[in-house]
């Protein structure tokens, strides 16, 4: 027995020295394999968004954008791109299932029937709709942090657009909480100069104008055509010096631009009223064609596809212009939001949302995607980088030979400051009015812009009852001689019916 303990007795330094070089040692094997466990994690990423709304990649080898600062080429898709970027950056894999939707509304049904998104990118209107309801999942305090370098949207987001999200607010919070812009643009005219001018395209009232009549289009949505109607009914007001020198301008043309009251939506009635008997149609994507074959002479768009317009009736040798109404003009935007029901309290699958947003933001992708659907982008890069300018004026500048050119100011939206010498496009003459207009519009242009709110159900009511007018038949305009006619032919029916049963009867 004494000799066991004094055996034991030696093995016991022996033992303590083993399980400290093992305590030690651990550390450094485990904390790799630690890392490696976080690196195999993978997150699924459920984005949707319009259709055709973001860089599929494949570009032809002519396409390249060479820039001062670089070329820039999309050769995958962007979103391929992401998940490698992620990974590289932040080590965890991420999978992107990628869906897309033709409408606001139709977004909307697709979640209301129960599909779970972690992102999307709806208009501004839909954004309000879905924070009213508490769908929304505010946006992380690191996804505003300057000092990141890899958050390249708070970093390079247009100054203007910045000051719109920050004093919009929905439910009591500034948009910004929830809303991370993408695209942006106004609505206006695309026309054909060799028929009509300018001033007559330049006001809401050409949707009524016998001088064009079935020779126009106009949107076949309630919201847009209603925006229309209240800029022709209360074109007096809109342009009076009056109301445009008020101090309060800007909140009064937006309460107009809004206003829902009986009366005006009576009037809006009337007014599309005279717009359906005199446009070629109410249209979605039809316009576009219509104006690129000649089939109208002007029609009421979004910037984004008045410059799709433009360029492809440029590859016909027909020159068309863009006009924006004097009256007013809605500025829309669309934008990412992360929904509650999808992110839930994952940290990760809304840190995977965040950074994509920034991916996206990213000046080189940002010129990818508007290059490739034609919209303008909320961002502007970070002081210091000019892609994003670069960009527009590798699109609009004038060469260095041409001589007939006019100065197209820029820097009220790259940097805040409307002077700024170093964000002046020098332009064509004859195509300032084109696709520089409509891709930037200037700054007198967007002062009378308003944004058109979410309306509640009682107002959407009231609007949706209004067009359904609109669009379908209403029997009261039936003339009463028809309805005599149709009260005689019913008798004639129901009297031969009734003879002939009659006769039946008799044998």
């Amino acid at each position: 027995m004494i000799q066991m303990m004094n055996r034991r007795k030696h093995k016991m330094p022996a033992i303590f020295l083993i399980l400290l070089l093992i305590g030690l040692l651990l550390p450094s094997f485990v904390k790799p394999m630690m890392v490696h466990a976080e690196e195999s994690k993978e997150v699924t990423l459920r984005v949707s968004n319009w259709e055709e709304y973001i860089d599929e990649g494949d570009w032809d080898e002519d396409e390249v954008i060479d820039l001062e600062s670089g070329d820039i080429f999309g050769e995958n898709n962007i979103i391929d791109d992401f998940e490698e970027w992620y990974y590289e950056t932040y080590g965890i894999k991420v999978n992107v299932e990628y869906s897309a939707f033709g409408s606001n509304e139709e977004f909307y049904n697709m979640y209301s029937l129960g599909n779970v998104y972690d992102l999307v990118c709806p208009s501004e209107y839909m954004m309000m709709k879905l924070a009213m309801e508490d769908q929304l999942l505010p946006y992380s305090q690191d996804f505003y942090d300057l000092s990141e370098e890899n958050n390249y949207y708070i970093r390079g987001l247009s100054p203007y657009i910045r000051k719109i999200f920050d004093r919009s607010t929905v439910a009591g919070d500034p948009w910004s909480k929830y809303f991370a812009g993408y695209m942006w643009g106004v609505t206006g005219i695309v026309y054909n100069p060799e028929f009509v001018s300018r001033e007559e395209a330049s006001s809401w009232n050409i949707l009524t104008n016998p001088k064009f009549k079935r020779q126009v289009t106009i949107k076949d949505n309630v919201r847009d055509s209603y925006f229309a109607a209240l800029g022709g009914i209360k074109q007096d007001l809109l342009t009076s010096d009056d109301f445009r020198n008020d101090p309060n301008y800007v909140t009064n043309l937006e309460n107009e631009m809004n206003d829902v009251s009986d009366e005006t939506i009576d009037k809006a009635l009337n007014f599309l009223k005279k717009v359906k008997d005199n446009t070629y149609s109410f249209e979605s994507d039809a316009g576009k064609a219509d104006m690129i074959t000649g089939k109208v002479v002007a029609n009421y768009q979004w910037s984004g596809d008045g410059v799709y317009t433009l360029d492809q009736a440029e590859e016909d040798d027909l020159y068309l212009d863009f006009a924006v109404p004097k009256e007013s003009t809605n500025i829309y935007f669309d934008g990412w939001c992360m929904l509650k029901s999808g992110i839930k309290e994952d940290p990760a699958k809304q840190h995977a949302a965040e950074a994509f947003i920034n991916f996206m933001s990213r000046p080189d992708n940002a010129i990818r995607n508007m290059y490739y659907i034609g919209y303008t982008s909320c961002i502007v890069g970070e002081k210091g980088d000019p892609r994003i300018f670069e960009y527009a004026d590798w699109n609009f500048g004038a060469e260095d030979d041409e001589e007939d050119t006019v100065d197209y100011p820029l820097g009220y939206f790259f940097t805040g400051d409307p002077d700024d010498e170093d964000y002046i496009i020098s332009a064509p003459a004859d195509s300032v009015n084109r696709q520089l207009f409509a891709q930037y519009p200037d700054e007198e242009t967007l002062s009378r812009s308003s944004i058109m709110v979410y309306f509640d159900k009682t107002t959407n009511d009231k609007l949706n009852q209004m067009w359904i007018r609109i669009r379908c038949y209403d029997i009261r305009n039936v003339s009463p001689w028809i309805w005599v006619l149709t009260a005689l032919v019913i008798f004639a029916i129901l009297f031969y019916f009734a003879h002939k049963k009659w006769e039946e009867k008799q044998y």
